[in-house]
């Protein structure tokens, strides 16, 4: 098919646009920006007035739930809301059974292709059942079509497995992803560790919990030379000791949950635990430093840790639910809310969730370049809506952004040139 999408404003930050632009698409690639080419007759014209046009969002940590938890939410349901969300994902090997085969992900890889959605670029098992004691055969995994791997939220005890997987994944050059949360400071808490903990009577989660673990998993990069990314930083001593290993000339990426932006352990109020994630929400200051970090491009990329999570599991003491948020819909008015209150241009706030999650995983993804897929999104920025339990797609309806409005409504998302969502006139 061939698209004429006329008067949008195309933000691409890779290639440095903001400007009035027409775009023109056919066979599912970028054709022409501008002009169109000589004899070009589209199928379809659509006019996008007042709406922004950009790179399709790219969100670095999605759960689908699907092998195993389809009671959560389901891999139609997930992919509805990520096309709703202006997104495709990278999805997390913490399902049932773990993405520790081939032939798991090339199911998962198969069923999302079948529902022609967004794309599903997977995380294979860094250690067979996530079990922190054998490594998985990365290089089968990697040609079932994994882009890295990674342990999800369950860390390896032993460092002696990390650093013969370190080793391994240095040698192929595949990027180990981990997030650092030591299993044993992190036992049993549920919140971070600090004064709304105490006096709420919560088990804390200091943090050191992070920087211990993040200590360990530096130094055994630091003598594998793994491409390494770090998942989902929550504190300001964390964003610290990536910035020194940096200097050291560490190769290294890292992201951050979109709640550890606008979210504190003040939000916690009295209990609610759609504010229980993992890993926590921690002080204001820890906050404050994530936000600059991003700014800075100190934090590569924004994430959804979208983390769909049944009414039961949730509708229990903060200490008895399951931590988790749902994401997928709600990324782009986020990051463009928190882009807006720290001053950044347009451009620079989709960058952390568009250009920067492409050069992580390697892929000629997050642009619009002639030549380039043609997966994009067209929103509205000045549009606002207000978050509601019917407004989700996903299966997930757990969120502490309920009854909140926030600006920057997605109206079409297109993958590979096709239309895979569109709003309601």
């Amino acid at each position: 098919m061939k698209i004429h999408i006329r008067n949008a404003r195309l933000v691409d930050p890779r290639q440095g646009i903001d400007a009035p632009m027409d775009l023109f698409i056919a066979a599912g690639k970028v054709v022409a920006l501008g002009a169109a080419p000589s004899g070009f007759q589209p199928n379809r014209v659509i006019d996008a007035a007042r709406l922004i046009a950009c790179p399709g969002l790219i969100d670095l940590s999605a759960r689908l739930r699907e092998p195993g938890y389809e009671y959560k939410a389901t891999l139609e349901s997930e992919l509805d809301a990520a096309a709703a969300g202006g997104t495709t994902l990278v999805c997390p090997p913490d399902t049932d059974p773990p993405l520790d085969e081939p032939g798991l992900v090339e199911m998962l890889r198969h069923r999302a292709r079948t529902l022609n959605r967004s794309h599903v670029w997977p995380l294979g098992a860094l250690t067979v059942g996530l079990a922190g004691e054998r490594l998985t055969e990365m290089a089968e995994l990697t040609e079932a079509g994994c882009v890295g791997f990674s342990q999800a939220d369950t860390p390896v005890i032993d460092t002696q497995v990390l650093f013969r997987a370190m080793q391994y994944a240095s040698t192929f050059g595949y990027c180990v992803w981990l997030q650092p949360q030591d299993a044993f400071l992190s036992r049993e808490g549920v919140a971070h560790d600090g004064e709304v903990a105490t006096r709420l009577g919560l088990a804390g989660i200091p943090v050191c919990a992070e920087t211990v673990a993040l200590g360990t998993i530096l130094e055994l990069a630091a003598r594998t030379g793994v491409r390494l990314h770090l998942m989902r930083l929550s504190s300001a001593a964390g964003v610290e000791m990536v910035d020194r290993a940096r200097m050291r000339g560490l190769d290294l990426t890292c992201d951050v949950g979109i709640h550890h932006l606008h979210l504190s352990d003040m939000d916690i109020g009295y209990f609610d635990a759609h504010a229980r994630l993992d890993p926590p929400l921690r002080s204001l200051r820890d906050r404050d430093e994530l936000r600059r970090a991003v700014a800075e491009g100190r934090i590569d990329a924004i994430c959804s840790d979208h983390t769909p999570v049944d009414d039961d599991a949730k509708q229990l003491p903060f200490g008895e639910a399951e931590p988790g948020a749902t994401g997928l819909e709600l990324l782009l008015p986020l990051t463009l809310k928190w882009g807006a209150e720290l001053g950044l241009s347009l451009s620079a706030a989709l960058a952390r969730v568009t250009a920067e999650p492409a050069h992580i995983l390697g892929l000629n993804a997050g642009h619009l370049a002639v030549g380039a897929n043609a997966d994009l999104c067209l929103f509205d920025p000045e549009a606002r809506f207000r978050v509601t339990r019917e407004q989700l797609r996903s299966q997930g309806k757990n969120t502490p952004f309920l009854g909140a409005e926030l600006k920057g409504a997605v109206r079409m998302t297109l993958v590979g040139g096709h239309t895979i969502f569109e709003a309601r006139a």
